[in-house]
């Protein structure tokens, strides 16, 4: 561009120019300093996106304690299993959904190790708000342009393709314990459940029949992705059901593992009012022990949230400490 001329040449040099423009010192001003060797003024707002990221923490963490409450965590610490082999397995459980998304991002973009960080923040939004964490993950994303280009498209694929494997592997553990859960469910509960099964089917419906205009990654890619969630799926209800046996040992490992199956099915039924209480139910009337059965199923249920807790205030504290 600098070869390039507009118009014919004039015969006045810029020093010239430079000179004739050149303005007399204001009067009064001889003692003022040059503006060019003043420091620019800080912008007002460069610290709220510190002060919003500590706001958010802070809420995540009032919200979640407020859960815990209500589940009445001032008595469950007490009743917590003494087997070191529940932590395990519980602990195996709690990172089996961010284990999955990473393998899959690690494939799709490379993302370092400090994907898993980001990704275990994305599980915990999606707790708190559904698909809060999608959004975070994205923006985590969008401020790495070296690593990936293009974000939104991979990031819808992945989220719609974990709901399409929750209610594949929901349809086929329907298919599986139906039989043997029919002679314990309600006239109204059955009803509830196979009107539920024709949501969980229709949902997916659309996806499938419109695959081409909702997906944008390769079709190979697409099933290796859906494999990945579905075995982490099957992988979840594994390990909790390994849990459980070590929480309660009483109770054979293949009664928890149908166990974890009916957990999986009512928690992806749509239709289905009180889900936490249809569960209670069908575990009593499946297990027995009513008093230690019920305590075990609120330890766990409790016990991600107060994980969860921990880990917003170590990111949070993190996060405070690097940017100061």
């Amino acid at each position: 561009m600098d070869n390039i001329t507009t118009g014919p040449t004039i015969g006045v040099s810029t020093q010239s120019v430079t000179a004739h423009m050149t303005l007399p010192p204001m009067p009064g001003l001889s003692g003022v300093p040059d503006l060019a060797g003043l420091e620019p003024m800080a912008p007002l707002t460069r610290r709220w996106p510190s002060y919003l990221g500590a706001a958010v923490t802070v809420v995540m963490i009032v919200w979640l304690a407020l859960k815990l409450r209500a589940l009445g965590v001032d008595n469950l610490v007490s009743a917590l299993p003494s087997n070191p082999l529940f932590y395990l397995f519980f602990g195996l459980l709690y990172i089996s959904p961010v284990t999955g998304d990473f393998i899959i991002f690690r494939k799709l973009w490379g993302i370092p190790a400090a994907g898993f960080v980001a990704l275990t923040k994305k599980r915990i939004a999606n707790d708190v708000l559904n698909y809060s964490g999608e959004a975070y993950f994205y923006a985590w994303a969008r401020q790495r342009s070296s690593m990936v280009a293009a974000p939104f498209g991979a990031v819808k694929d992945v989220s719609i393709l974990s709901a399409i494997a929750g209610n594949m592997v929901t349809l086929a553990m329907i298919a599986v314990a139906m039989p043997l859960g029919v002679g314990l469910l309600t006239e109204q509960q059955l009803h509830n459940a196979i009107w539920s099964v024709v949501v969980v089917f229709a949902m997916s419906l659309p996806f499938l029949i419109f695959s081409k205009r909702v997906f944008s990654l390769p079709r190979a890619t697409l099933w290796w992705i859906f494999g990945v969630h579905c075995l982490r799926l099957i992988a979840g209800s594994v390990l909790i059901a390994f849990a459980w046996h070590y929480g309660l040992p009483s109770v054979s490992l293949g009664m928890w593992l149908l166990l974890s199956a009916a957990r999986l099915i009512v928690g992806r039924l749509p239709l289905v009012p009180n889900k936490d209480l249809l569960f209670a139910t069908f575990a009593t009337l499946l297990i027995g022990q009513d008093a230690a059965l019920s305590v075990l199923i609120a330890v766990t249920a409790a016990l991600p949230l107060l994980v969860h807790v921990v880990l917003v205030a170590m990111f949070g504290l993190a996060d405070l400490v690097r940017k100061s």
